[in-house]
Protein backbone atom coordinates (compact mmCIF):
# COMPACT_ATOMS: atom_id res chain seq x y z
CA UNK A 1 0.00 0.00 0.00
CA UNK A 2 1.50 3.38 -0.91
CA UNK A 3 1.99 6.24 1.31
CA UNK A 4 0.84 9.74 0.94
CA UNK A 5 2.45 13.05 1.53
CA UNK A 6 0.52 15.76 2.54
CA UNK A 7 1.50 19.74 2.99
CA UNK A 8 -1.12 21.09 5.54
CA UNK A 9 -1.91 25.01 5.62
CA UNK A 10 0.53 25.12 8.82
CA UNK A 11 3.66 23.60 6.54
CA UNK A 12 2.99 20.55 8.59
CA UNK A 13 3.57 17.73 6.93
CA UNK A 14 1.93 14.38 7.39
CA UNK A 15 2.29 10.95 6.06
CA UNK A 16 -1.14 8.97 5.45
CA UNK A 17 -2.35 5.46 4.26
CA UNK A 18 -3.54 4.80 0.74
CA UNK A 19 -7.64 4.41 1.44
CA UNK A 20 -7.57 7.56 3.74
CA UNK A 21 -10.36 10.41 3.69
CA UNK A 22 -10.30 13.83 3.65
CA UNK A 23 -12.59 13.44 6.96
CA UNK A 24 -10.07 11.06 7.94
CA UNK A 25 -7.10 13.68 7.85
CA UNK A 26 -9.91 16.52 9.32
CA UNK A 27 -10.57 14.79 11.93
CA UNK A 28 -7.16 13.85 13.27
CA UNK A 29 -4.93 16.98 12.27
CA UNK A 30 -7.75 20.07 12.25
CA UNK A 31 -9.66 21.52 15.77
CA UNK A 32 -11.72 23.38 13.15
CA UNK A 33 -15.63 21.65 13.12
CA UNK A 34 -16.65 23.83 10.25
CA UNK A 35 -14.71 22.39 7.63
CA UNK A 36 -16.93 21.64 4.74
CA UNK A 37 -14.31 20.79 2.03
CA UNK A 38 -10.94 20.38 1.14
CA UNK A 39 -8.26 21.75 -1.70
CA UNK A 40 -5.67 19.32 -2.75
CA UNK A 41 -3.44 21.16 -5.69
CA UNK A 42 -6.50 23.33 -7.12
CA UNK A 43 -8.86 20.49 -7.18
CA UNK A 44 -12.11 20.59 -4.51
CA UNK A 45 -13.11 17.36 -2.78
CA UNK A 46 -16.04 16.11 -0.58
CA UNK A 47 -14.85 15.01 2.90
CA UNK A 48 -15.77 11.55 2.43
CA UNK A 49 -13.65 10.90 -1.15
CA UNK A 50 -10.55 9.54 -0.62
CA UNK A 51 -7.58 10.96 -0.64
CA UNK A 52 -5.88 10.77 -4.33
CA UNK A 53 -2.53 11.51 -4.30
CA UNK A 54 0.28 13.91 -2.44
CA UNK A 55 0.24 17.44 -2.32
CA UNK A 56 -0.83 20.63 -0.54
CA UNK A 57 -3.95 20.28 1.35
CA UNK A 58 -6.08 23.30 2.02
CA UNK A 59 -9.39 24.18 3.84
CA UNK A 60 -12.73 25.50 3.27
CA UNK A 61 -15.10 26.16 6.19
CA UNK A 62 -18.60 27.57 6.44
CA UNK A 63 -17.63 31.16 6.57
CA UNK A 64 -15.89 31.52 3.35
CA UNK A 65 -17.82 32.06 0.32
CA UNK A 66 -17.83 28.70 -0.83
CA UNK A 67 -18.27 27.10 2.40
CA UNK A 68 -21.07 29.18 2.54
CA UNK A 69 -23.34 27.76 -0.66
CA UNK A 70 -22.41 24.37 0.61
CA UNK A 71 -24.30 25.20 4.31
CA UNK A 72 -27.20 26.86 2.29
CA UNK A 73 -27.58 23.59 0.26
CA UNK A 74 -26.97 21.42 3.23
CA UNK A 75 -30.03 23.27 5.12
CA UNK A 76 -31.93 22.38 2.40
CA UNK A 77 -31.10 18.73 2.09
CA UNK A 78 -32.18 18.60 5.72
CA UNK A 79 -35.37 20.58 4.75
CA UNK A 80 -36.61 18.47 2.09
CA UNK A 81 -35.81 15.42 4.25
CA UNK A 82 -38.18 16.36 7.44
CA UNK A 83 -41.16 17.38 4.96
CA UNK A 84 -41.37 14.49 3.03
CA UNK A 85 -41.30 12.26 6.19
CA UNK A 86 -44.07 14.67 7.51
CA UNK A 87 -46.36 14.95 4.44
CA UNK A 88 -46.17 11.70 2.26
CA UNK A 89 -46.00 12.55 -1.89
CA UNK A 90 -46.00 16.40 -1.39
CA UNK A 91 -43.96 18.13 -4.21
CA UNK A 92 -41.55 20.97 -2.51
CA UNK A 93 -39.89 23.62 -4.94
CA UNK A 94 -37.47 25.94 -4.06
CA UNK A 95 -37.55 29.16 -5.89
CA UNK A 96 -35.91 31.87 -5.72
CA UNK A 97 -34.00 33.98 -3.22
CA UNK A 98 -35.69 36.72 -0.84
CA UNK A 99 -34.98 38.24 2.65
CA UNK A 100 -32.00 36.61 3.08
CA UNK A 101 -33.58 33.46 2.61
CA UNK A 102 -35.29 30.90 0.08
CA UNK A 103 -38.68 31.36 -0.84
CA UNK A 104 -40.58 28.12 -1.66
CA UNK A 105 -44.08 25.43 -1.36
CA UNK A 106 -44.64 22.96 -0.36
CA UNK A 107 -47.98 21.41 -2.82
CA UNK A 108 -49.79 19.55 -0.46
CA UNK A 109 -53.76 19.70 0.11
CA UNK A 110 -53.93 22.26 2.36
CA UNK A 111 -51.31 25.65 2.49
CA UNK A 112 -48.90 25.06 4.76
CA UNK A 113 -49.71 26.68 8.46
CA UNK A 114 -47.70 28.11 10.80
CA UNK A 115 -48.16 25.05 13.41
CA UNK A 116 -46.65 22.71 10.53
CA UNK A 117 -43.95 25.48 9.99
CA UNK A 118 -43.20 24.75 13.39
CA UNK A 119 -42.87 21.06 13.51
CA UNK A 120 -40.92 21.20 10.52
CA UNK A 121 -38.27 23.54 12.12
CA UNK A 122 -37.88 21.49 15.43
CA UNK A 123 -37.55 18.25 13.69
CA UNK A 124 -35.08 19.85 11.62
CA UNK A 125 -33.38 21.10 15.04
CA UNK A 126 -33.27 17.18 16.17
CA UNK A 127 -32.09 16.46 12.86
CA UNK A 128 -29.61 18.72 12.96
CA UNK A 129 -28.08 17.48 17.01
CA UNK A 130 -27.94 14.32 15.86
CA UNK A 131 -25.05 15.10 13.21
CA UNK A 132 -26.60 12.20 10.49
CA UNK A 133 -23.91 11.60 7.90
CA UNK A 134 -24.78 12.84 4.57
CA UNK A 135 -23.68 9.49 1.69
CA UNK A 136 -22.43 10.35 -1.87
CA UNK A 137 -23.17 8.07 -3.99
CA UNK A 138 -22.88 7.64 -7.70
CA UNK A 139 -25.61 5.87 -9.28
CA UNK A 140 -26.11 4.43 -12.86
CA UNK A 141 -28.70 6.12 -14.72
CA UNK A 142 -30.46 2.95 -15.73
CA UNK A 143 -30.51 1.28 -12.31
CA UNK A 144 -31.76 4.71 -10.63
CA UNK A 145 -34.18 4.95 -13.61
CA UNK A 146 -35.52 0.95 -12.18
CA UNK A 147 -34.89 0.65 -8.77
CA UNK A 148 -35.71 4.30 -7.26
CA UNK A 149 -39.04 6.16 -6.87
CA UNK A 150 -38.29 8.96 -9.11
CA UNK A 151 -40.73 11.20 -7.30
CA UNK A 152 -39.21 14.75 -7.78
CA UNK A 153 -35.54 13.77 -8.95
CA UNK A 154 -37.50 13.27 -12.41
CA UNK A 155 -36.86 16.60 -13.82
CA UNK A 156 -33.29 16.48 -12.45
CA UNK A 157 -33.20 13.08 -14.68
CA UNK A 158 -34.63 15.28 -17.49
CA UNK A 159 -31.74 16.88 -17.75
CA UNK A 160 -28.97 14.10 -17.62
CA UNK A 161 -30.97 12.62 -20.10
CA UNK A 162 -30.55 15.40 -22.29
CA UNK A 163 -26.50 15.53 -21.15
CA UNK A 164 -26.61 11.87 -22.63
CA UNK A 165 -24.90 11.25 -18.91
CA UNK A 166 -24.56 7.77 -17.65
CA UNK A 167 -23.76 8.48 -13.78
CA UNK A 168 -25.79 10.83 -11.59
CA UNK A 169 -24.02 12.13 -8.58
CA UNK A 170 -26.78 11.67 -5.54
CA UNK A 171 -27.08 12.45 -2.13
CA UNK A 172 -29.05 10.01 0.62
CA UNK A 173 -29.70 11.25 4.28
CA UNK A 174 -31.49 8.70 6.24
CA UNK A 175 -33.27 6.75 3.19
CA UNK A 176 -34.08 10.19 0.97
CA UNK A 177 -32.35 10.74 -2.39
CA UNK A 178 -31.97 13.81 -3.90
CA UNK A 179 -29.66 15.40 -6.39
CA UNK A 180 -28.37 18.57 -5.73
CA UNK A 181 -26.21 20.65 -7.94
CA UNK A 182 -22.92 21.37 -6.00
CA UNK A 183 -21.41 19.81 -2.78
CA UNK A 184 -22.66 19.01 0.33
CA UNK A 185 -21.65 18.68 3.50
CA UNK A 186 -20.51 15.07 5.36
CA UNK A 187 -23.06 15.43 7.77
CA UNK A 188 -26.23 17.50 9.07
CA UNK A 189 -24.26 18.55 12.31
CA UNK A 190 -22.81 21.36 9.82
CA UNK A 191 -25.66 23.52 10.71
CA UNK A 192 -25.09 26.11 13.01
CA UNK A 193 -28.15 28.28 12.74
CA UNK A 194 -31.15 28.75 10.45
CA UNK A 195 -34.79 29.59 10.81
CA UNK A 196 -38.14 28.96 8.96
CA UNK A 197 -41.58 31.13 8.51
CA UNK A 198 -44.34 31.37 6.65
CA UNK A 199 -44.30 33.52 3.98
CA UNK A 200 -47.31 33.85 1.85
CA UNK A 201 -48.75 31.20 0.38
CA UNK A 202 -45.39 28.90 1.13
CA UNK A 203 -42.39 29.17 3.27
CA UNK A 204 -39.01 30.96 3.62
CA UNK A 205 -35.56 29.12 4.35
CA UNK A 206 -33.68 31.31 6.32
CA UNK A 207 -29.32 31.10 5.87
CA UNK A 208 -27.20 33.01 8.37
CA UNK A 209 -25.59 35.93 6.49
CA UNK A 210 -22.25 35.01 4.35
CA UNK A 211 -19.39 35.05 6.32
CA UNK A 212 -20.76 34.45 9.75
CA UNK A 213 -22.68 31.50 10.27
CA UNK A 214 -24.08 31.13 13.71
CA UNK A 215 -26.04 34.33 13.71
CA UNK A 216 -29.81 34.72 11.59
CA UNK A 217 -30.15 38.27 11.05
CA UNK A 218 -33.85 39.85 11.60
CA UNK A 219 -36.18 39.55 9.05
CA UNK A 220 -36.93 42.26 6.60
CA UNK A 221 -39.64 42.01 4.19
CA UNK A 222 -39.27 42.71 0.80
CA UNK A 223 -42.47 43.14 -0.67
CA UNK A 224 -41.68 44.22 -3.58
CA UNK A 225 -39.01 42.08 -4.44
CA UNK A 226 -41.55 39.58 -3.93
CA UNK A 227 -43.94 40.86 -6.67
CA UNK A 228 -41.81 40.74 -9.44
CA UNK A 229 -40.85 37.32 -8.83
CA UNK A 230 -44.31 36.17 -8.69
CA UNK A 231 -45.10 38.15 -11.47
CA UNK A 232 -41.80 36.31 -13.36
CA UNK A 233 -43.05 33.03 -12.00
CA UNK A 234 -46.80 33.96 -13.99
CA UNK A 235 -44.51 34.77 -17.04
CA UNK A 236 -42.71 31.20 -17.04
CA UNK A 237 -46.32 29.61 -17.31
CA UNK A 238 -47.51 31.93 -19.99
CA UNK A 239 -44.39 30.98 -21.71
CA UNK A 240 -44.78 27.57 -20.86
CA UNK A 241 -41.17 26.72 -19.65
CA UNK A 242 -40.48 25.65 -15.94
CA UNK A 243 -37.17 24.95 -15.91
CA UNK A 244 -33.89 24.24 -18.04
CA UNK A 245 -35.11 21.12 -19.37
CA UNK A 246 -38.71 22.01 -20.81
CA UNK A 247 -36.33 25.25 -22.59
CA UNK A 248 -34.40 22.69 -23.73
CA UNK A 249 -37.17 20.38 -24.88
CA UNK A 250 -38.65 23.52 -26.76
CA UNK A 251 -34.84 24.02 -28.37
CA UNK A 252 -34.51 20.24 -29.47
CA UNK A 253 -38.33 20.57 -30.78
CA UNK A 254 -37.44 23.42 -32.69
CA UNK A 255 -39.99 25.19 -31.09
CA UNK A 256 -38.06 28.57 -30.46
CA UNK A 257 -40.20 31.10 -32.19
CA UNK A 258 -43.19 31.81 -29.91
CA UNK A 259 -40.96 31.53 -26.67
CA UNK A 260 -38.79 34.22 -27.61
CA UNK A 261 -41.25 36.64 -29.52
CA UNK A 262 -43.60 36.20 -25.99
CA UNK A 263 -40.62 36.73 -23.81
CA UNK A 264 -39.72 40.21 -25.85
CA UNK A 265 -43.25 40.61 -25.68
CA UNK A 266 -43.37 40.63 -22.23
CA UNK A 267 -40.85 42.79 -21.37
CA UNK A 268 -41.75 45.43 -24.02
CA UNK A 269 -45.93 45.71 -22.17
CA UNK A 270 -43.78 46.18 -19.02
CA UNK A 271 -41.95 48.58 -20.02
CA UNK A 272 -44.69 50.20 -22.25
CA UNK A 273 -46.91 50.06 -18.39
CA UNK A 274 -43.91 52.16 -16.78
CA UNK A 275 -44.21 54.47 -19.23
CA UNK A 276 -48.10 55.14 -18.95
CA UNK A 277 -47.54 55.64 -15.05
CA UNK A 278 -44.81 58.43 -16.25
CA UNK A 279 -46.87 59.69 -17.97
CA UNK A 280 -49.78 59.90 -15.59
CA UNK A 281 -47.85 62.29 -13.31
CA UNK A 282 -47.30 65.50 -14.48
CA UNK A 283 -44.64 66.68 -12.27
CA UNK A 284 -42.20 63.99 -12.87
CA UNK A 285 -38.69 65.49 -14.36
CA UNK A 286 -36.17 63.11 -14.15
CA UNK A 287 -36.68 59.08 -14.55
CA UNK A 288 -33.99 57.20 -12.32
CA UNK A 289 -33.23 53.54 -13.28
CA UNK A 290 -31.02 51.41 -11.31
CA UNK A 291 -29.89 47.72 -10.48
CA UNK A 292 -26.52 45.84 -10.02
CA UNK A 293 -24.47 45.07 -12.86
CA UNK A 294 -25.10 43.75 -15.98
CA UNK A 295 -28.96 44.34 -15.46
CA UNK A 296 -29.15 45.61 -18.90
CA UNK A 297 -29.68 49.13 -17.50
CA UNK A 298 -28.67 51.11 -21.23
CA UNK A 299 -31.57 48.93 -23.08
CA UNK A 300 -34.23 49.51 -20.78
CA UNK A 301 -33.54 53.14 -20.45
CA UNK A 302 -33.90 53.55 -24.28
CA UNK A 303 -36.31 50.53 -24.72
CA UNK A 304 -38.33 53.19 -22.42
CA UNK A 305 -37.44 56.46 -24.05
CA UNK A 306 -39.60 55.07 -27.23
CA UNK A 307 -42.27 54.33 -24.89
CA UNK A 308 -42.28 57.65 -23.19
CA UNK A 309 -42.38 58.96 -26.88
CA UNK A 310 -45.25 57.25 -27.84
CA UNK A 311 -47.21 59.27 -24.99
CA UNK A 312 -45.86 62.40 -26.07
CA UNK A 313 -42.89 62.88 -23.86
CA UNK A 314 -39.37 63.89 -25.11
CA UNK A 315 -37.08 61.97 -22.70
CA UNK A 316 -33.30 63.07 -22.74
CA UNK A 317 -30.93 59.49 -21.74
CA UNK A 318 -27.93 60.15 -19.29
CA UNK A 319 -26.48 57.65 -18.75
CA UNK A 320 -24.02 57.64 -15.22
CA UNK A 321 -21.30 55.90 -16.73
CA UNK A 322 -20.57 59.16 -18.62
CA UNK A 323 -20.09 61.02 -15.59
CA UNK A 324 -17.40 58.30 -14.17
CA UNK A 325 -14.04 59.98 -12.85
CA UNK A 326 -10.93 59.43 -15.20
CA UNK A 327 -9.30 56.30 -13.56
CA UNK A 328 -6.51 58.07 -11.75
CA UNK A 329 -8.95 59.84 -9.23
CA UNK A 330 -11.50 56.56 -8.77
CA UNK A 331 -11.49 55.60 -5.09
CA UNK A 332 -9.94 52.64 -3.76
CA UNK A 333 -10.86 49.92 -1.50
CA UNK A 334 -9.32 49.03 1.63
CA UNK A 335 -7.15 46.60 -0.41
CA UNK A 336 -5.98 49.56 -2.64
CA UNK A 337 -7.93 48.25 -5.87
CA UNK A 338 -10.43 50.55 -7.62
CA UNK A 339 -13.81 50.99 -6.11
CA UNK A 340 -15.56 51.11 -9.32
CA UNK A 341 -18.99 50.41 -7.93
CA UNK A 342 -18.99 53.13 -5.52
CA UNK A 343 -20.54 55.84 -5.63
CA UNK A 344 -17.54 58.28 -5.40
CA UNK A 345 -16.08 56.89 -8.66
CA UNK A 346 -18.97 59.49 -10.06
CA UNK A 347 -17.82 63.24 -10.74
CA UNK A 348 -20.84 64.16 -8.56
CA UNK A 349 -19.73 67.80 -8.81
CA UNK A 350 -20.19 67.62 -11.95
CA UNK A 351 -22.98 65.75 -12.59
CA UNK A 352 -25.30 67.70 -10.41
CA UNK A 353 -24.41 71.05 -11.82
CA UNK A 354 -25.30 69.42 -15.09
CA UNK A 355 -28.61 68.22 -13.99
CA UNK A 356 -29.78 71.52 -12.36
CA UNK A 357 -28.43 73.09 -15.53
CA UNK A 358 -30.29 70.90 -17.41
CA UNK A 359 -33.46 71.64 -15.16
CA UNK A 360 -33.45 75.34 -15.47
CA UNK A 361 -33.88 74.98 -19.34
CA UNK A 362 -29.68 75.52 -19.88
CA UNK A 363 -27.76 73.82 -22.45
CA UNK A 364 -24.91 71.23 -21.21
CA UNK A 365 -22.20 69.27 -22.62
CA UNK A 366 -22.34 65.82 -21.62
CA UNK A 367 -19.03 63.89 -21.52
CA UNK A 368 -18.09 60.38 -22.19
CA UNK A 369 -16.29 57.68 -20.45
CA UNK A 370 -13.50 55.28 -22.91
CA UNK A 371 -13.65 51.91 -20.85
CA UNK A 372 -10.46 50.86 -22.81
CA UNK A 373 -8.44 53.65 -21.97
CA UNK A 374 -10.17 54.40 -18.30
CA UNK A 375 -10.04 58.13 -19.26
CA UNK A 376 -13.27 61.19 -19.67
CA UNK A 377 -13.48 62.23 -23.35
CA UNK A 378 -15.20 65.02 -24.71
CA UNK A 379 -17.10 64.72 -27.98
CA UNK A 380 -18.93 68.17 -28.62
CA UNK A 381 -22.43 66.09 -27.65
CA UNK A 382 -24.73 69.19 -26.61
CA UNK A 383 -28.33 69.15 -25.48
CA UNK A 384 -31.26 70.99 -23.28
CA UNK A 385 -34.49 69.76 -21.90
CA UNK A 386 -37.08 70.57 -24.36
CA UNK A 387 -40.79 71.23 -24.12
CA UNK A 388 -42.64 67.70 -22.55
CA UNK A 389 -38.76 66.77 -21.85
CA UNK A 390 -38.09 64.19 -19.29
CA UNK A 391 -34.35 62.78 -18.42
CA UNK A 392 -33.90 59.69 -18.07
CA UNK A 393 -31.17 59.06 -15.85
CA UNK A 394 -30.05 54.75 -15.95
CA UNK A 395 -26.81 53.74 -14.06
CA UNK A 396 -26.12 51.61 -10.37
CA UNK A 397 -26.65 54.66 -8.01
CA UNK A 398 -29.56 55.67 -9.55
CA UNK A 399 -31.65 55.46 -6.51
CA UNK A 400 -28.94 56.43 -3.95
CA UNK A 401 -30.33 59.82 -2.65
CA UNK A 402 -27.10 61.37 -2.44
CA UNK A 403 -27.35 61.28 -6.16
CA UNK A 404 -30.40 63.89 -6.28
CA UNK A 405 -30.78 64.90 -2.78
CA UNK A 406 -31.72 68.37 -4.44
CA UNK A 407 -34.20 67.14 -6.74
CA UNK A 408 -37.69 67.51 -4.80
CA UNK A 409 -39.31 64.14 -4.81
CA UNK A 410 -42.02 64.52 -6.21
CA UNK A 411 -40.39 65.33 -9.66
CA UNK A 412 -38.75 61.58 -9.74
CA UNK A 413 -39.26 58.34 -11.10
CA UNK A 414 -37.61 55.47 -9.20
CA UNK A 415 -37.23 51.92 -11.22
CA UNK A 416 -35.03 49.20 -10.10
CA UNK A 417 -33.78 46.74 -12.57
CA UNK A 418 -32.21 43.52 -12.18
CA UNK A 419 -31.85 39.78 -13.84
CA UNK A 420 -34.58 38.13 -11.47
CA UNK A 421 -34.11 34.74 -12.51
CA UNK A 422 -36.60 32.13 -12.16
CA UNK A 423 -36.01 29.43 -14.44
CA UNK A 424 -34.36 26.53 -12.00
CA UNK A 425 -32.29 23.54 -12.75
CA UNK A 426 -35.79 21.35 -10.93
CA UNK A 427 -37.89 22.01 -7.52
CA UNK A 428 -35.02 21.83 -5.41
CA UNK A 429 -31.73 23.34 -7.66
CA UNK A 430 -31.92 27.14 -8.27
CA UNK A 431 -30.35 29.44 -11.16
CA UNK A 432 -28.75 32.30 -8.84
CA UNK A 433 -29.68 35.63 -10.06
CA UNK A 434 -26.13 36.30 -9.24
CA UNK A 435 -25.04 33.66 -12.09
CA UNK A 436 -27.25 35.27 -15.01
CA UNK A 437 -25.70 38.24 -14.16
CA UNK A 438 -22.15 37.07 -14.48
CA UNK A 439 -22.35 34.91 -17.27
CA UNK A 440 -23.53 38.99 -18.95
CA UNK A 441 -20.69 40.40 -17.34
CA UNK A 442 -18.20 38.02 -18.94
CA UNK A 443 -19.92 38.26 -22.33
CA UNK A 444 -19.96 41.92 -22.55
CA UNK A 445 -16.41 42.91 -20.97
CA UNK A 446 -14.21 40.67 -23.50
CA UNK A 447 -17.02 42.33 -26.12
CA UNK A 448 -16.79 45.72 -25.04
CA UNK A 449 -14.44 46.64 -22.24
CA UNK A 450 -11.63 44.77 -22.80
CA UNK A 451 -11.62 42.16 -20.18
CA UNK A 452 -11.20 38.52 -19.70
CA UNK A 453 -13.80 36.32 -18.50
CA UNK A 454 -10.84 35.72 -15.67
CA UNK A 455 -10.43 39.15 -14.72
CA UNK A 456 -14.29 39.92 -14.47
CA UNK A 457 -14.16 36.93 -12.03
CA UNK A 458 -11.16 38.36 -10.06
CA UNK A 459 -13.67 41.47 -9.90
CA UNK A 460 -16.42 39.84 -8.78
CA UNK A 461 -16.08 40.22 -4.91
CA UNK A 462 -15.85 43.55 -5.59
CA UNK A 463 -18.88 43.96 -7.78
CA UNK A 464 -21.13 42.12 -4.92
CA UNK A 465 -19.48 44.08 -2.31
CA UNK A 466 -20.15 47.20 -4.13
CA UNK A 467 -24.00 46.50 -4.82
CA UNK A 468 -24.72 45.05 -1.31
CA UNK A 469 -23.45 48.58 0.23
CA UNK A 470 -24.74 50.97 -2.93
CA UNK A 471 -27.61 49.23 -4.59
CA UNK A 472 -29.48 46.58 -2.79
CA UNK A 473 -30.00 48.64 0.29
CA UNK A 474 -32.85 51.24 -1.97
CA UNK A 475 -34.68 48.76 -4.23
CA UNK A 476 -37.52 48.72 -1.82
CA UNK A 477 -37.60 52.41 -2.51
CA UNK A 478 -37.77 52.17 -6.17
CA UNK A 479 -41.44 52.91 -7.49
CA UNK A 480 -41.35 49.89 -9.71
CA UNK A 481 -39.20 47.02 -10.34
CA UNK A 482 -38.31 45.49 -13.55
CA UNK A 483 -36.65 41.54 -13.92
CA UNK A 484 -34.52 41.60 -17.39
CA UNK A 485 -34.05 38.41 -17.51
CA UNK A 486 -35.07 36.25 -20.50
CA UNK A 487 -36.04 32.76 -20.22
CA UNK A 488 -33.80 31.94 -23.19
CA UNK A 489 -30.99 34.04 -22.68
CA UNK A 490 -28.39 31.64 -20.43
CA UNK A 491 -28.80 29.27 -24.33
CA UNK A 492 -27.49 32.05 -26.46
CA UNK A 493 -24.51 33.42 -24.60
CA UNK A 494 -23.25 29.93 -23.51
CA UNK A 495 -21.02 29.52 -26.54
CA UNK A 496 -19.55 33.25 -25.91
CA UNK A 497 -18.83 32.43 -22.18
CA UNK A 498 -17.53 29.38 -22.49
CA UNK A 499 -14.93 30.16 -24.91
CA UNK A 500 -13.57 33.07 -22.16
CA UNK A 501 -13.81 30.66 -19.23
CA UNK A 502 -11.92 27.98 -21.21
CA UNK A 503 -9.49 30.55 -21.07
CA UNK A 504 -8.97 30.01 -17.33
CA UNK A 505 -5.82 28.00 -16.19
CA UNK A 506 -5.97 25.93 -13.04
CA UNK A 507 -3.65 27.65 -11.55
CA UNK A 508 -6.19 30.65 -11.34
CA UNK A 509 -7.62 31.92 -8.04
CA UNK A 510 -10.88 32.14 -10.06
CA UNK A 511 -10.58 28.44 -11.75
CA UNK A 512 -12.75 26.72 -9.74
CA UNK A 513 -15.62 29.02 -10.22
CA UNK A 514 -14.93 28.97 -13.71
CA UNK A 515 -15.50 25.37 -13.96
CA UNK A 516 -18.90 25.62 -11.79
CA UNK A 517 -20.01 28.05 -14.35
CA UNK A 518 -18.89 25.52 -17.20
CA UNK A 519 -20.85 22.95 -15.65
CA UNK A 520 -23.66 25.00 -15.10
CA UNK A 521 -23.52 26.37 -18.12
CA UNK A 522 -23.63 22.52 -20.10
CA UNK A 523 -27.10 21.83 -18.99
CA UNK A 524 -28.60 24.22 -21.68
CA UNK A 525 -29.03 23.83 -24.98
CA UNK A 526 -27.70 26.15 -27.63
CA UNK A 527 -29.45 28.74 -29.29
CA UNK A 528 -28.26 30.59 -32.27
CA UNK A 529 -26.90 34.24 -31.97
CA UNK A 530 -29.34 35.74 -35.41
CA UNK A 531 -32.81 34.73 -33.32
CA UNK A 532 -32.23 37.48 -30.62
CA UNK A 533 -34.00 40.75 -32.06
CA UNK A 534 -31.57 43.86 -32.31
CA UNK A 535 -33.98 45.47 -29.25
CA UNK A 536 -33.54 42.92 -26.73
CA UNK A 537 -31.82 43.98 -23.21
CA UNK A 538 -29.76 40.65 -24.12
CA UNK A 539 -28.01 42.34 -27.28
CA UNK A 540 -26.57 44.69 -24.45
CA UNK A 541 -24.25 42.26 -23.71
CA UNK A 542 -23.37 39.93 -26.89
CA UNK A 543 -23.46 42.68 -29.36
CA UNK A 544 -25.47 43.84 -32.38
CA UNK A 545 -27.79 46.21 -30.36
CA UNK A 546 -29.45 49.16 -32.05
CA UNK A 547 -28.86 50.93 -29.26
CA UNK A 548 -25.59 49.70 -27.62
CA UNK A 549 -22.37 51.05 -29.07
CA UNK A 550 -19.45 48.67 -28.92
Amino acid sequence: MEEIKLQLEDNRIIKIKEGTTFKNVIDEYFDDKDILLCELEGIYYELSLEIPSSGKLKTINSNSSIGWKIYARTLQFIFIKVVKDMFKDVKITMEHSISKGIFGEIMKETLINEEEILKIKEKMKDLIKRDVPIKRTIIKKDYLEENIHMGQMEKSFMLFEQRDAEEIKLYELEGIYDYFYGEMAYSTGIIRAFDLITYEHGFILRNPPEGNVNVVLPFKEEKKLAKIFYETKEWLSIIGIENISSLNEKIINKDLKDTILVSEALHEKKIAYIADEISSKEDIKVVLIAGPSSSGKTTFANRLGIQLRVNGLNPIPISLDDYFLSREFTPRDEDGNYDFESIYSIDLKLFNNHLKKLLNGEEVEIPGFNFLTGQREWSGKKFMLPERGVLVIEGIHGLNPILTSEIDSNNKFKIYISALTQLNFDDHNRIATTDVRKIRRIVRDYLSRGYGAEETLKMWPAIKKGEKENIFIFQEEADVMFNSTLVYELSVLKSYALKELDKIKPKSPVYYEAVRLKCFLSFFKEIEFSRVPENSILREFMGGSCFYIY
